[in-house]
C-alpha cells in the first residue's frame, strides 16, 4: 500500500472491525485457497496513490478462479483469459473511443494513470463467489470512498450495476462527477451498458475538472 493511503487509513486499521477482518482472512487462508494472494490484496492502493486518484471504478468481489484476481477491480493478470464482464468492457471501449481490445486483461496501465480500481470486497474463497461479503470489507471500502469524497480535489466515480450505484449515497455529487450504467456482465450489458459510452464521459468529466484525460488504450 502506498504511503499516502497508509496515512489516511491509519485510524481505520486501528478499528476493532478491521482487526477482526484481518483475523478472519488469516483463518480462511489456513483452511482454504483465497484470492488474490496476500501480496496483491491492496494492489489498487499500491499502484494509485490517494492524492493521484482521478477516477474511481467500483467493482464488487474479486474474481474467484485461479490466477485471475490481482487486486484491481475488473482486471486479470496477463496470460489469463479475460472474463465475460471484462470482454464487454473492451467491446464498449472500442465502440466508444475506437480502442482496440488488448491481448490481455491487465488494467494496470489505467491504474498508473489515476484510475483507482476498487472492489467493495477485497478477498474471496476460491470458486465461492461472495464468500467474503459482510465480513467487514464493505465497512473498510465505504470508508475509502468517503475519504475520496471528502478530498479537496474532486474526481469521477464510475458506478456500474446496482451494487455500485447504491454507493452513490456516499458521494457528494455537487462536487464530484458520477458516471452510472448497468453492469458490464453478460446478464445486464445489453440493457444499458452497451452504448453508455463511459470512457468518453469520464474524459469529458476530467476536462471539466481541469484534469488530464485517461489514455484508455491498453498496451499489448
Amino acid at each position: 500500500m502506498h504511503e499516502s493511503w497508509k496515512a489516511v487509513l491509519a485510524t481505520e486499521f486501528a478499528e476493532s472491525y478491521f482487526r477482526a477482518l484481518a483475523e478472519f482472512v488469516k483463518a480462511e487462508r489456513r483452511g482454504h485457497v483465497i484470492f488474490p494472494p496476500p501480496g496483491q490484496v491492496f494492489r489498487a492502493f499500491e499502484v494509485t496513490p490517494f492524492d493521484q486518484v482521478k477516477v474511481c471504478v467500483l467493482g464488487q468481489d474479486p474474481y474467484h478462479n485461479a490466477e485471475q484476481a490481482h487486486g484491481l477491480s475488473f482486471s486479470v493478470q496477463r496470460g489469463v483469459k479475460p472474463p465475460p464482464s471484462l470482454v464487454n468492457i473492451f467491446k464498449e471501449l472500442e465502440a466508444d473511443l475506437g480502442c482496440k481490445p488488448p491481448k490481455h486483461g491487465d488494467l494496470t496501465s489505467w491504474a498508473e494513470q489515476g484510475v483507482f480500481l476498487l472492489n467493495a470486497v477485497l478477498t474471496v474463497q476460491a470458486h465461492q463467489p461472495a464468500s467474503h461479503r459482510d465480513m467487514g470489507w464493505e465497512t473498510f471500502t465505504d470508508a475509502v470512498i468517503t475519504l475520496l469524497n471528502d478530498r479537496e480535489q474532486p474526481l469521477v466515480f464510475v458506478l456500474w450495476g446496482r451494487y455500485a450505484r447504491n454507493k452513490a449515497v456516499l458521494i457528494d455529487e455537487s462536487r464530484h462527477l458520477v458516471v452510472e450504467s448497468p453492469h458490464p456482465s453478460p446478464m445486464s450489458a445489453a440493457s444499458g451498458f452497451f452504448g453508455s459510452r463511459p470512457f468518453s464521459q469520464v474524459n469529458a468529466g476530467l476536462a471539466e475538472l481541469g484534469l488530464e484525460p485517461i489514455d484508455w488504450q491498453l498496451p499489448d
